[in-house]
C-alpha cells in the first residue's frame, strides 16, 4: 500500500485527503496513518495539514523498493521488485529467485555490488548511492538459441529508457554497449538455465553509470555517466522505470515474431555503428568493413572490401572512433 500511497501523491501533485486515501485503498484511517508515518521514517517528505491531507514535497530521491514500485508503469516487467541495498551481484541473486520460483517479470535491484562481472567474467565497478543496478527475470516459451536477442532488446530498452529520463542521445554499440557522445555508460549480462533444450529462465543484468564519478585508469578515457552527459541529477528509479517499460514493449513486440523483424528498424537507428567502418575481431583472422546495421536474427552485417556482405554472430567488433579505435 506504502508504493501505491507514494503512487498517487506523486502524480496528484496537491494535497490528498485521508479519507480518499481511505476508500481508495480500502483500509483504515490508522491504516493510512501508519504508512504515512513509515514513508517519512524511509526518508520520503510529506507533508500533513488538517483538513487538507497529505503532499509530497519536491525532494532527493529516496532510491528503494517503495520509490522504484511507485513509479513502476508496467503490466508486468518489474512486477515485482526485489530491492537490496547490497548484493554480490543482482544476476546471482535473480538465478536464485528464479530457481525459487520467482514469476517472470521479476526485477532484482541493488543500490551497490561487490562482484559485479560483465561480459567474459570482467569485474565491473559498483559502488552505492551512484548508479542502476538491475537484473530481469524472463522465462520464455522458445528454443534456446533464440536468447541471444533478448541482450538486444534490452539494450534498445535502455537506450530509450536513458534517452527518456534524461533528455541526451543514447545509441548502441553492437551488440549490447550504450554508448553517449562515444563513451559507454552501461553494461549488460544475459544469463539463462537450460534443462533438456527447455528454458528454465533468463536472466538480464544491466548496470548504468548514473551520477558523478571518477573511473579507474584503464576505463577513464571510454567511459561517462549520465549526469555528466545531462548536467543534472539523474533520479535513478525513473529511469529503471523507463527502461522496463521500453523493454515490456519491445520484448511483446519480439514475441510476436521470435526475432527481429519488427525491431530492426529502431535498433538500426540508435546503432552508432550503423554506415561506419568496423574492425572484426574474428578467431579466423581480423578484418574491416562496413556496419550495415543488423538482420532479424540480430547479427551484424558487415560489408567487405570486396562488396561481399558477412553476417557477424559472435566476436568482439571495434568500431572507428569508438573506445580508443581510430
Amino acid at each position: 500500500m506504502k508504493s501505491k500511497i507514494l503512487s498517487l501523491l506523486r502524480e496528484r501533485g496537491d494535497y490528498v485527503s485521508g479519507q480518499e486515501l481511505c476508500e481508495r485503498f480500502g483500509v483504515s484511517r490508522t491504516a493510512v496513518w501508519k504508512a504515512i508515518g513509515q514513508l517519512k521514517k524511509e526518508g520520503f517528505s510529506i507533508e500533513a495539514v488538517q483538513n487538507r491531507g497529505y503532499r509530497l514535497a519536491q525532494m532527493e530521491e529516496v532510491f528503494g523498493q517503495h520509490e522504484l514500485e511507485s513509479r513502476m508503469g508496467t503490466k508486468w516487467a518489474g512486477h515485482p521488485v526485489a530491492f537490496f541495498e547490497a548484493l554480490d551481484s543482482t544476476n546471482i541473486r535473480a538465478k536464485l529467485e528464479a530457481e525459487r520460483g520467482a514469476p517472470e517479470g521479476t526485477l532484482v535491484v541493488a543500490d551497490m555490488q561487490t562482484a559485479g562481472r560483465g561480459r567474459r567474467g570482467r569485474g565491473w565497478s559498483s559502488p552505492a548511492g551512484v548508479n542502476a543496478y538491475f537484473t530481469l527475470i524472463l522465462k520464455p516459451d522458445f528454443e534456446p538459441g533464440k536468447t541471444s536477442m533478448l541482450t538486444l532488446v534490452m539494450a534498445l530498452a535502455v537506450a530509450e529508457g536513458i534517452t527518456e529520463t534524461c533528455g541526451v542521445e543514447a545509441c548502441i554499440k553492437w551488440p549490447n554497449d550504450i554508448v553517449i557522445g562515444g563513451k559507454k555508460v552501461c553494461g549488460m549480462l544475459t544469463e539463462l538455465s537450460v534443462q533438456q533444450e527447455y528454458i528454465q529462465h533468463v536472466v538480464i543484468g544491466a548496470g548504468v553509470n548514473v551520477g558523478l564519478q571518477e573511473f579507474v585508469p584503464e576505463i577513464a578515457d571510454t567511459a561517462t555517466c549520465l549526469e555528466r552527459e545531462c548536467g543534472r541529477k539523474v533520479p535513478r528509479a525513473q529511469l529503471i522505470a523507463n527502461i522496463m517499460k521500453a523493454f515490456e514493449t519491445y520484448y511483446e513486440k519480439f514475441l510476436e515474431t521470435l526475432d527481429f523483424s519488427e525491431l530492426k528498424r529502431p535498433y538500426d537507428e540508435r546503432l552508432v555503428n550503423c554506415g561506419r567502418e568496423v574492425r572484426v575481431m574474428d578467431p579466423k583472422g581480423e578484418y574491416t568493413g562496413i556496419s550495415k546495421g543488423i538482420n532479424s536474427t540480430g547479427e551484424l552485417l558487415v560489408e567487405r572490401p570486396d562488396g561481399s556482405e558477412t553476417a557477424v554472430y559472435a566476436g568482439e567488433v571495434s568500431v572507428r572512433g569508438i573506445y580508443g579505435y581510430v
